[in-house]
C-alpha cells in the first residue's frame, strides 16, 4: 500500500471521525450480556450518512459497504453508492477518452506522483489541464477502465484507493460524491509488477 506521504491531502478527517467515533459509542454502550450483530457499527455509519443525502440507496449500500480495510461509510464519511456513482464516470470518462468528463471527476488540490516519486500538488485546474497526458497516460487509463467497487480497499480517514494506492478517490464533504485527489504512478508500476509476479507464481503452482 502507498506510503503516508502518498496519501490523499484532502481533509476528510473531521468527517469520517465523527462517524467513527458514533460506531464506537454505539458498541461501548452496548450492554454485555446482550448479543450485538457484526454489522451494527456499520449500519450506525450509514445512517450518518443516509443523513446527509436526499434519496439513498440503502439497499445497494448495505449490500456494498465492506471492503478491503473495513467500512466504507466508517472509513470515507459517505456511501457505497456515492463511490459506485464515481467509479462508474471514471470508467466512462476513461474508455471514452473524454477530458472535460475526466476532469469533472478530479478534485482539486490534485496530488500527483510520478513514475520516480516526484510529488506535485496541484491547485488550478488549468495547470492539471497542461499535464493532463502525462498524467492520464495509457497506463494509468487502462486502470480506469475497468475499476470496480469490490476492488477498491479503504483506509480511516484516508479515503479508497485502488491498485496500492495508484488512484484515491475522496469525498469532498460527509455523504457527497468522491473525487479523484491523488494519482500515484510509482504505485501503479509496483502494482503492476506484484501483479505480474502474482501471476507467475500462480502458473508456477499449476505446473
Amino acid at each position: 500500500m502507498t506510503t503516508p506521504a502518498c496519501r490523499p491531502s484532502r481533509a476528510i478527517a473531521a468527517a469520517a471521525a465523527i462517524l467513527i467515533t458514533a460506531c464506537s459509542a454505539e458498541t461501548r454502550e452496548t450492554p454485555a450480556d446482550r448479543e450485538v450483530p457484526e454489522t451494527a457499527g456499520v449500519d450506525n455509519c450509514l445512517l450518518l450518512v443516509w443523513e446527509n443525502q436526499a434519496d439513498p440507496d440503502q439497499m445497494f449500500d448495505r449490500a456494498n459497504d465492506t471492503v478491503e480495510g473495513g467500512a466504507i461509510s466508517c472509513a470515507t464519511g459517505t456511501s457505497p453508492t456515492q463511490y459506485a456513482q464515481a467509479i462508474q464516470a471514471i470508467r466512462v470518462a476513461a474508455r471514452s477518452g473524454d477530458r472535460a468528463a475526466m476532469l469533472d471527476n478530479v478534485g482539486i488540490p490534485l496530488l500527483y506522483l510520478d513514475a520516480d516519486g516526484k510529488r506535485r500538488e496541484l491547485r488550478d485546474p488549468a495547470e492539471i489541464e497542461t499535464v493532463f497526458d502525462e498524467i492520464f497516460d495509457p497506463e494509468m487509463l487502462r486502470m480506469m477502465r475497468d475499476l470496480d467497487l469490490q476492488q477498491m480497499a479503504v483506509e480511516n480517514q484516508a479515503g479508497g484507493y485502488f491498485g496500492l494506492g495508484a488512484l484515491w478517490l475522496v469525498p469532498e464533504g460527509p455523504g457527497q460524491q468522491p473525487r479523484i485527489v491523488t494519482i500515484n504512478r510509482q504505485a501503479l508500476n509496483e502494482a503492476a509488477v506484484a501483479s505480474s509476479a502474482g501471476l507467475a507464481q500462480s502458473t508456477d503452482s499449476e505446473q
